[in-house]
């Protein structure tokens, strides 16, 4: 099945319902079905081989997914904060792509090689192309490429992920009702377009039949002023996000019309969850955990999940609100101890996943699923007795002390656990003794006075001496991504160079 024929069944069945879009200004099923069979005719005529979008998120992104999809070429949207050097290097791999650009990228796709239209330009091109019969139907078959998506690359050179339209559709049709939603529901997507959320809620919402729109730069304030502008009923945001609105001061955090907030990306701070299900008891919460190589969510942490763990006494109840939940429906989840073997309940481990959504395919690189047609995330964890996931990080970043493995997440959990740490990130700096040293960066409420001792104190408490970081640094905010990844690497070399300093 062609992501085009989720097109086509909303077509069919929302009739003149906004589907993306503002509500004074939005896009129509039928209406965005025009503009795609009109963009594909100008992809043909351009005899591209693939769009790549190259701007904020906005109706040209829909527009473009689908008007790809029925010219049979893959979207590629690009990470538009990348570097010079970086971003001409992606884009040489893609030569012969017709380009969608904001006007700051722009140069950067024709120095490139590439035609170049603006959102603004595209929109009006696909709405005045006189769409061929072929630019009707879906022209892709199943197994083709939909979107190529770069990893944002904050452990290794960035690798195009191949989503092809089955892994799509597969993702789609397990995890959403069709026509499920209510004409008064709309969802409010605050990622950017090269993020995999940003691809999976077009198409999550529009099979759905709820109204979708985006927020380009986010604030606290922006964010709600939106939601409550536009009678948002579903959101999504970072973990970042939900911090930034729970702890700015002064904010009106009244969203009367907000039924669902979903949130993933990175892990999220108990404390930051907590507070905000005190603030927003009528909201039910969702932790969706999944990766661009599995056409995203691959667990999910519902909302009567959230509300049972932050109400119990029970220490293995309450340990779920930090969990990923369970596997959605169509995805087999193990996780797998050194040996290559299942681990028991409880051990942690590698997690590898199968099932019909996940790619595990990189361009130019192959396919990197096992024989048995499961894919190494490269995530450690765990899963509890009760089957829930517990994502402990990346296996890139476990820190070797001596011949200990420590899994950076379970200390940094122990530091936001304090009221005034507001963010948190435990690394491994090299170390001459002992191969590495634990070493802790925080951020700290404005204001608030914390003694690294202090926390080192309560790190050993709560765990023991060889988890407790030699050295914590105060910094005023930690290097991410906009989704919310840490990079880890920039906060190494940074401790790292203060360390030599300090001995130079």
């Amino acid at each position: 099945m062609n992501i085009s024929m989720l097109l086509d069944m909303a077509a069919e069945g929302f009739g003149d319902r906004i589907v993306i879009g503002r509500t004074d200004d939005g896009l129509t099923a039928p209406r965005l079905r025009e503009l795609a069979a009109g963009g594909a005719g100008s992809v043909r005529a351009a005899e591209a081989d693939a769009i790549v979008y190259l701007a904020v998120n906005g109706p040209a992104l829909p527009v473009a997914l689908f008007a790809a999809a029925r010219a049979g070429v893959p979207l590629i949207p690009v990470n538009y904060r990348l570097g010079e050097a970086q971003l001409a290097a992606l884009l040489s791999n893609h030569p012969r792509a017709l380009g969608i650009a904001d006007e700051e990228h722009g140069e950067a796709l024709r120095r490139a090689g590439l035609a170049v239209r603006s959102p603004a330009e595209w929109l009006k091109e696909a709405a005045e192309a006189t769409a061929s019969p072929e630019d009707e139907d879906p022209a892709s078959p199943p197994g083709s490429p939909a979107v190529l998506i770069y990893t944002s690359g904050t452990t290794s050179t960035p690798k195009g992920v191949v989503l092809r339209h089955h892994n799509l559709v597969s993702y789609v049709l397990g995890t959403v009702e069709f026509a499920g939603a209510g004409p008064e529901e709309a969802a409010l997507v605050s990622v950017p377009p090269y993020h995999i959320a940003a691809v999976s809620n077009i198409l999550t919402n529009l099979y759905a039949g709820r109204r979708a729109l985006c927020l380009d730069q986010f604030t606290p304030e922006s964010w709600l002023d939106l939601v409550r502008r536009q009678g948002i009923t579903n959101a999504m945001v970072v973990p970042t996000m939900l911090a930034r609105i729970m702890d700015t001061d002064g904010l009106d955090r009244s969203v009367p019309s907000l039924r669902a907030l979903a949130y993933g990306g990175a892990r999220m701070p108990v404390r930051v969850i907590e507070t905000a299900l005190r603030t927003w008891p009528h909201i039910d919460f969702v932790n969706a955990y999944g990766l661009t190589e599995t056409s995203s969510t691959i667990t999910i942490l519902g909302p009567q999940e959230h509300r049972t763990a932050v109400a119990s006494d029970d220490p293995a109840v309450r340990a779920r609100l930090g969990s990923a939940g369970l596997p959605v429906p169509g995805v087999e989840l193990e996780v797998r101890d050194a040996y290559g073997a299942v681990a028991a309940p409880g051990e942690t481990g590698q997690i590898w996943v199968r099932g019909e959504q996940v790619s595990g395919e990189y361009a130019g690189q192959g396919s990197a699923v096992d024989e048995r047609g499961f894919f190494h995330t490269r995530d450690q964890g765990r899963v509890d007795a009760d089957g829930y996931l517990h994502i402990e990080g990346r296996a890139d970043d476990t820190i070797i002390r001596g011949a200990e493995n420590i899994a950076p997440a379970e200390i940094e959990d122990v530091l936001l656990c304090h009221p005034d740490v507001l963010d948190a990130v435990v690394v491994g700096v090299p170390d001459e003794e002992w191969g590495q040293r634990i070493e802790a960066v925080v951020v700290v409420r404005d204001g608030a006075e914390i003694d690294a001792g202090e926390l080192r104190a309560q790190v050993r408490g709560t765990l023991r001496g060889s988890k407790t970081p030699e050295r914590i640094t105060r910094w005023p905010e930690l290097p991410r991504t906009p989704t919310g990844k840490l990079v880890r690497r920039d906060i190494v070399a940074a401790l790292t160079a203060e360390t030599v300093g300090r001995q130079g």
